[in-house]
């Protein structure tokens, strides 16, 4: 069995590979239908002080500062997503390698914080709330979209294998699961919203 940083460098391999062709892999393809319901989401939040959690290379970030005046920071586990997304936004973003476990920054930083595609792929994902809450201000908003698996026998069969296929992915969640995971840990949980059969957006506000 491997252990959580064993697996963590797996994926940070797995997506510093990536990291140059995004766009046109499975990956970067398959995050395209969420893009639309989060940028929405985040332009009617109260705030401008932006984490773009898991930012990958910079896509998010760009189309939010296109319809909203904000101030943008961006972590991935991948040094070469954070250099893509680097050459993608230029100047004016503070951009980061960063564990979601341990972040580098300020308690109460964030007005929102972003994790699009990215929370199945962390080891340590009650700490990686935790890290969520501590850098949001009070009544900040987490929007969190991620892939999912219909019914609990298919998620449980396909999080047995997961961590045998070359995907960066370390859990497949339910609703049920990973709304339990933030109402558990300082957040109120509302407006899920499923995009398709495969993936859901919903919102989670510090308390």
């Amino acid at each position: 069995m491997e252990s959580t940083k064993e697996f963590q460098e797996e994926t940070r391999r797995y997506f510093d590979r990536l990291a140059k062709d995004y766009d046109d892999s499975c990956d970067g393809r398959f995050v395209r239908c969420m893009y639309r319901e989060v940028i929405r989401r985040a332009v009617s939040l109260p705030g401008d002080r932006v984490l773009d959690l898991g930012c990958g290379n910079g896509n998010l970030i760009r189309m939010l500062r296109e319809v909203k005046q904000v101030s943008c920071w961006g972590a991935d586990l991948s040094p070469q997503m954070i250099r893509e997304a680097g050459k993608n936004l230029g100047d004016g973003v503070n951009l980061a390698v960063a564990d979601a476990a341990s972040l580098p920054y300020g308690d109460g930083q964030f007005d929102i914080v972003i994790c699009n595609a990215s929370f199945h792929h962390y080891t340590e994902p009650e700490r990686a709330v935790e890290e969520i809450r501590r850098v949001l201000r009070t009544g900040g908003t987490l929007i969190l979209g991620d892939p999912t698996i219909p019914g609990r026998l298919a998620r449980k069969l396909l999080n047995q294998s997961v961590h045998k296929r070359d995907s960066g992915d370390f859990k497949i969640y339910g609703k049920a699961e990973i709304t339990s995971l933030f109402s558990t840990r300082g957040f109120r949980v509302h407006r899920w919203k499923r995009i398709n059969y495969r993936s859901f957006v919903f919102e989670a506000e510090k308390i």
